[in-house]
């Protein structure tokens, strides 16, 4: 996941560790020789049509809207086909409110007719405000949950690690962020629901409380899913 920084400064750019206190608490109770945050990268404005995600300071969100009204009045400018021109009418009024196109109501046929011009606030658009910003890495939970991201866990022996996911993504399709092979070989998933972990006190626990779900590929991971997966090798 890629996320591009609109009028913020002094974040620098690369991959962040997204610092979910949840992976703190699991740490806590799984034992293993290290942890390791789901991590996404950071980019400047210059990449923000290639990224999936803008974070804004209130200034860059206002920027951002002005910049998808200039493109929306000059297309509309040239009278573009029916379809085109209403989507293109609704996100004239969304930005007019100084909302973001993404909530502009657009029917399926209006998103693919106006799609072809990526507008950027069409995009999960999030605000920093300064005391965010200061502890950016412990932000970043948050700027996932808005973008349609989660994670879910792997624990025990050589790392307790967070694996970044989009939501939707079921279980074999989880299998292959790990690896290529368990993806191919999957036969299914132990999981165990965060919540249930964490109310039983830790991964064992939670299995002898009969708290351990199988599941096949179609499952649907939810975010803090322990999962563990069961392939042909």
């Amino acid at each position: 996941m890629k996320v591009s920084l609109i009028g913020i400064t002094g974040i620098p750019p690369g991959k962040h560790n997204v610092k979910d206190p949840r992976l703190d608490q699991t740490h806590q109770l799984v034992e293993a020789k290290k942890k390791v945050y789901a991590q996404i990268d950071v980019a400047g404005e210059d990449e923000a049509v290639t990224a999936d995600a803008l974070v804004v300071s209130s200034s860059g969100r206002l920027d951002v809207i002005l910049q998808d009204l200039e493109m929306v009045e000059t297309r509309l400018e040239r009278d573009p086909a029916e379809l085109e021109k209403s989507g293109l009418a609704k996100i004239k009024t969304a930005l007019e409110s100084e909302q973001l196109a993404a909530a502009a109501g657009l029917t399926p046929e209006e998103l693919a007719a106006v799609s072809v011009h990526a507008f950027l606030t069409a995009k999960p658009v999030v605000v920093g405000e300064a005391a965010d910003l200061e502890r950016f890495d412990e932000f970043l939970p948050r700027v996932l949950a808005a973008s349609g991201y989660l994670s879910f866990l792997t624990v025990g022996g050589p790392e307790n690690r967070a694996w970044l996911i989009k939501k939707g993504t079921v279980a074999q399709e989880a299998a292959g962020v790990i690896h290529t092979d368990i993806q191919k070989g999957f036969i299914r998933a132990e999981v165990i629901s965060f919540a249930d972990f964490v109310a039983a006190g830790g991964e064992t626990q939670a299995k002898h409380a009969n708290k351990l779900r199988l599941e096949m590929k179609s499952y649907v991971v939810q975010d803090y899913d322990l999962l563990n997966f069961r392939f042909n090798k």
